[in-house]
């Protein structure tokens, strides 16, 4: 799990997501890191779109839902063919998430 919030920690950062970086995040925690865990999880991530798997990761939906209504906005309804291309970009980028732990 520390090899993928390395990676989020580097994204939010606007770093590149690259093998010496990963290490460079893990090695600084006083973990040694794995270099096959790493290799794997660059090679994950080099086709997934970070920025798309946060927003339409269930938590990022769940997150954001209490923060609008706090603010004294309501959602608005959105029609059954956006419900439907929603839910398909949202089973693409668990897909995409869930080949990081196969």
């Amino acid at each position: 799990m520390e090899y993928v919030y390395a990676a989020l920690l580097l994204h939010k950062l606007k770093q590149d997501i690259n093998e010496d970086n990963v290490k460079s995040v893990i090695k600084s925690t006083g973990v040694e890191p794995d270099d096959v865990r790493i290799k794997s999880l660059v090679a994950a991530l080099s086709e997934v779109n970070i920025e798309d798997a946060l927003k339409a990761a269930p938590i990022a939906a769940a997150a954001a839902a209490p923060a609008g209504a706090a603010a004294g906005t309501a959602p608005a309804a959105a029609p059954k063919e956006e419900e439907k291309k929603d839910e398909k970009k949202e089973e693409e980028a668990l897909e995409g998430l869930s080949s990081l732990f196969g």
